[in-house]
């Protein structure tokens, strides 16, 4: 490592949501990698804060912790190996503009696009579509600094490398990633309501197929849901069917969340667009969703996806008067330990809750109960009860990844309470 000047410090603060304030005694905000191998050799006990979207302690360390948002961003793309290689604090919204330029696109974004490409990934992140993985799933290759200060790179295909993309943030602090990238597509958004749950249970895979991208939105209550968002690729089907056995489509824009302004929302009525203004719900030039919530996720096997609906459905007048709105979406299969959906094609269950903490809590208890029997794996940013004994069932490779977090940081830099508390550290 070269010669460093101190990198600057501010107060941690609190979370986007403001449910969490961090209890890490500094926050350092170095200006080079350079700082950041320093930081990391010289402070016993440091994590990563990304764009501060968790709403527990995931992030939180007990000494200190970095934000890397003064590094320079960095997007380069290599259009022979189909890859983009992009800094870590480097946001989603800002990433698909630069590929878009280039006429290249992402296969997959998250509702937000104002999170940070390192902690989506870090945490397992997800968009929507039967066909469309986790956010993670397109890393190709990650560079971090670890517990020694020294940085590392670490492939796809390599030795722990299925275990070291959705990682918490226990294998080190990532500077870059290499994502995999598809040619640039467009998209339409149509919006419908009035889909029953008679005919969301009946004709489930039909309707999560119907586009590349769906999503339910639905406040347990009533014989309706409230909304059904598709996402339709135009160089697969140019148009979107009127109705949607017995949804009709919007004749103006609608927002997810009744009481909120819908310009914040993405564009909508069938309007061609590029895949990074369509595939997100909220423009990257608004505040994201309502901000004054709480979230939680839980996504199951989708062979449990009717039986979760269902128990879920019969929890409707208990849960209604917390929450503002719940999405179900799907979520393919893909490989990587700590994804939610590792090893499993998968639905989740999205609750956006009013910002009363007590009363979530036990609401999750409940809803948590009711999934008792699907499986159900909570995201890793987003509140749950879950213990560490559950949470072990839950991930077939959980003692190889513990294994993995032992080798590269036996000295505990990277741990904090969350981890130390579901059994994954400690």
């Amino acid at each position: 490592m070269s010669t460093s000047t101190t990198p600057s410090t501010a107060a941690p603060g609190a979370n986007w949501a403001r449910n969490y304030r961090y209890s890490a005694g500094t926050l350092h905000l170095p200006g080079t990698v350079e700082e950041l191998q320093h930081l990391v050799a010289a402070t016993p006990r440091l994590r990563a804060l990304g764009t501060r979207h968790c709403f527990n302690d995931v992030a939180d360390s007990p000494g200190d912790l970095v934000d890397l948002q003064r590094l320079p961003t960095e997007v380069e793309v290599d259009a022979g190996a189909r890859t983009v290689r992009v800094s870590a604090a480097t946001s989603y919204g800002v990433l698909a503009e630069h590929l878009h330029r280039a006429g290249w696109a992402l296969e997959a974004m998250a509702s937000l696009p104002h999170i940070s490409v390192a902690g989506g990934v870090a945490t397992g992140t997800h968009g929507s579509g039967d066909r469309t993985r986790t956010l993670s799933a397109a890393v190709r290759a990650l560079e971090l600094v670890g517990a020694d200060g020294e940085r590392r790179r670490v492939e796809r295909g390599e030795d722990g490398f299925a275990g070291s993309v959705v990682a918490l943030g226990l294998l080190g602090i990532v500077t870059h990633l290499e994502l995999d990238v598809v040619p640039t597509y467009q998209v339409r958004q149509d919006v419908y309501s009035g889909l029953s749950f008679a005919a969301l249970l009946e004709h489930f895979d039909e309707i999560t197929s119907a586009a590349h991208s769906v999503s339910v939105y639905t406040d347990w209550v009533g014989d309706d849901t409230r909304q059904v968002w598709l996402k339709t690729r135009t160089d697969e089907r140019p148009d979107a069917p009127e109705e949607l056995f017995g949804a009709t489509r919007a004749s103006e824009p609608l927002h997810p969340l009744p009481e909120v302004d819908v310009r914040n929302a993405t564009e909508q009525l069938g309007v061609p667009g590029p895949w990074h203004e369509r595939l997100p719900h909220f423009r990257a030039s608004y505040a994201p969703s309502n901000g004054v919530e709480l979230q939680a996720e839980y996504l199951v096997p989708r062979e449990h996806a009717l039986a979760s609906t269902a128990a879920l459905r019969e929890l409707g007048p208990s849960i209604a008067p917390l929450l503002h709105m719940c999405e179900i979406r799907t979520v393919a299969a893909d490989d990587l330990w700590l994804s939610g959906a590792s090893g499993r094609d998968s639905v989740a269950f999205h609750f956006t809750f009013k910002q009363e903490q007590l009363e979530v809590i036990a609401a999750l208890a409940e809803i948590e109960a009711a999934l008792a029997g699907a499986a159900a794996r909570p995201h890793w940013g987003k509140l749950s009860t879950a213990d560490a004994d559950r949470l072990a069932r839950l991930y077939p490779r959980w003692d190889d990844f513990r294994a993995l977090v032992a080798r590269h940081d036996p000295q505990r830099v990277f741990a904090n309470a969350f981890t130390d508390r579901l059994g994954l550290t400690g």
